[in-house]
């Protein structure tokens, strides 16, 4: 049944949305875990600081390592997986009964400043990604002594 809500206030007034009700709608359909806003959602990862580095943990379950990409950008580590659908296919398209799997592209960036960016290890085993991100070592000044003049 359709519910009277009240206008949504913003900066400029009162503003009517007449797809607010659809779009709550698809929200609550598609909210699942790995659906969100029209986008799949981000996989999950743990970082843990070891001391002289981080260890990055990803939880990337039923992707090919050849489908998962890591880039570097300045200070900018993104980390891509791609899982394809098998029901893409036109010649499997007529078999499927239920689809419930999710397919596409997987995104998360992350700043790697402070990182040093040479020494990254990356490892990929049973679905979780490992990346070692050892820590930049700062060289501090000598001391030293200074004579008054």
């Amino acid at each position: 049944m359709f519910e009277l809500k009240p206008y949504r206030r913003e900066n400029r007034g009162l503003v009517y949305d007449p797809f607010r009700e659809m779009e709550e709608l698809e929200k609550r359909f598609f909210g699942g875990p790995f659906f969100r806003g029209g986008d799949l959602a981000e996989f999950k990862t743990d970082i843990t600081d070891e001391g002289d580095s981080y260890v990055l943990t990803a939880d990337l379950p039923g992707f090919d390592k050849k489908d998962i990409h890591l880039d570097l950008n300045d200070a900018t580590l993104t980390i891509q997986a791609e899982r394809h659908s098998e029901h893409e296919d036109q010649d499997k398209k007529g078999k499927y009964v239920r689809v419930e799997r999710s397919y596409g592209t997987y995104t998360r960036q992350f700043d790697v400043s402070g990182i040093d960016t040479e020494k990254i290890r990356a490892k990929y085993d049973n679905g979780v990604l490992t990346l070692t991100l050892p820590k930049e070592t700062q060289v501090l000044p000598e001391p030293k002594h200074l004579e008054i003049e």
